[in-house]
């Protein structure tokens, strides 16, 4: 072969490999399904160049609704390879920006935690059944609101590698709750967060004390609640605000946490 013939071989095998890339996108839609006689509506995101089942992630919104940034989470978590589903936990298209209005939809799930499990295992059904998720490979994560419920999917038993909390409010486990979980935990708080002091994790803690769970707490200096949401700031919430140190380091740990629990 000619020292042309092998240049221009290089050359073609760049340019398919760069129309490959180029064809490769990450795929979204909406997705209706119910909890009984509940419509919900969640949003889904793959991306099509990752040949087969891939691991799923189950994403659970904040108090508000499911909107825009948990939206965003899940196409990230695509371009990282992974199939997610941001979940619909108050009904199709109950989003809302007024803190009594959201305190009120997520106080039913905290005063019911059967409704808050059967109404997360809906999403995580719907997940598992779509066929680019490997459904021996899934976690869920949950911001706020989202980290108390994926807390409450893992106490059900549900088949889950791993749960991650962003700043949320795991209550305790009740009787028998720590024996069902499977999923290895991981906690990421901040150490300023009023609205889910320190003393309730330890309590959360304390409830798993003599189980087999396998948890870890990571905790960030100066963090306050929601500190993974740009958008908070904005509502001017004592206890609450955004922390680009701990939004990036918790991600990361998050990531870390993922390549351990889907290690094949």
């Amino acid at each position: 072969m000619s020292t042309t013939q092998f240049m221009l071989g290089i050359v073609v095998a760049m340019i398919l490999t760069v129309a490959g890339a180029a064809q490769a996108k990450v795929v979204t839609r909406d997705i209706n399904y119910k909890d009984g006689d509940v419509e919900l509506k969640g949003y889904y995101a793959y991306d099509d160049a990752v040949p087969g089942p891939r691991p799923g992630v189950l994403i659970v919104h904040a108090w508000w609704g499911l909107g825009s940034d948990e939206k965003g989470r899940a196409r990230q978590l695509a371009e990282l390879g992974y199939a997610a589903f941001a979940l619909d936990m108050y009904g199709a298209d109950r989003f809302t920006e007024d803190p009594t209005q959201a305190g009120q939809w997520a106080g039913a799930f905290y005063q019911d935690r059967l409704l808050a499990r059967s109404r997360a295992a809906a999403g995580l059904k719907l997940l598992t059944a779509q066929k680019e998720v490997d459904a021996s490979r899934v976690a869920a994560i949950g911001y706020c609101f989202g980290g108390t419920i994926v807390t409450e999917l893992a106490y059900s038993g549900a088949d889950l590698k791993g749960i991650v909390s962003f700043h949320g409010g795991p209550m305790p486990a009740c009787e028998g709750d720590a024996a069902r979980v499977k999923a290895k935990v991981l906690i990421c708080h901040g150490s300023a967060d009023t609205l889910v002091p320190m003393e309730n994790i330890h309590k959360f803690a304390e409830s798993l004390a003599g189980s087999a769970v396998d948890w870890q707490l990571v905790v960030y200096s100066g963090a306050k609640h929601s500190f993974t949401t740009p958008s908070v700031d904005k509502f001017n919430i004592p206890g609450a605000g955004y922390d680009a140190a701990a939004d990036r380091r918790s991600w990361a740990q998050m990531r870390s946490f993922f390549d351990e629990i889907f290690a094949r």
